[in-house]
């Protein structure tokens, strides 16, 4: 019998154990107003159409920038660009402008106005497509509208959240391709 050796876990730690995809930096614009942030709470929340789930604060930069324009890009940063995620989540696009302070280019988008992370390994142009849950809890539901990535590698290492300035890289691939297939068809 296995023994358990669990311990209980302090309920302010649960998002080290439950964040559920990569850090993703979140471009903004509204009125000629551009912003970037670090963000780490997000999912997928259907396949066809495409809708991504996210919170953002009501205290941060890109909340009247996103709520306002409904639309923003979802951009995938690898390992490459760090120090930039940590950068851009502790600093305020109120005071700086957080493209150029970070030496990122911003890349023009192809359906919405807000502009991608060139820098980025991959980026998904949203626009918001459900605001009832945004006065109560902060969360907007998108539908990526378009979306593109680097062609190599094809699977990158990104960086996922834990909690107090520690990150963990995606790591080795298991392929169990050929066990799905029957039951995708």
């Amino acid at each position: 019998m296995h023994e358990n050796t669990k311990k209980e876990v302090a309920l302010d730690r649960v998002r080290r154990y439950l964040e559920p995809g990569p850090v993703v930096l979140v471009s903004s614009q509204h009125e000629g107003e551009c912003n970037l942030m670090t963000m780490g709470w997000h999912m997928v929340m259907a396949f066809t159409p495409s809708l991504f789930g996210c919170l953002i604060s009501a205290g941060n930069h890109s909340f009247e920038l996103v709520r306002k324009s409904r639309e923003c890009v979802i951009n995938v940063p690898t390992t490459d660009l760090t120090d930039e995620v940590v950068g851009i989540g502790n600093t305020s696009g109120r005071e700086i402008d957080k493209f150029a302070h970070f030496g990122l280019t911003p890349e023009s988008s192809e359906q919405i106005d807000t502009p991608g992370v060139r820098e980025c390994y991959a980026n998904f142009e949203c626009r918001l497509v459900d605001d009832s849950l945004v006065n109560s809890y902060n969360f907007f539901i998108f539908e990526v509208v378009a979306g593109r990535a680097e062609a190599a590698p094809a699977y990158p290492e990104t960086l996922h959240y834990t909690g107090d300035g520690v990150f963990m890289v995606a790591g080795e691939i298991i392929d169990r391709h050929r066990q799905f297939l029957p039951q995708m068809l």
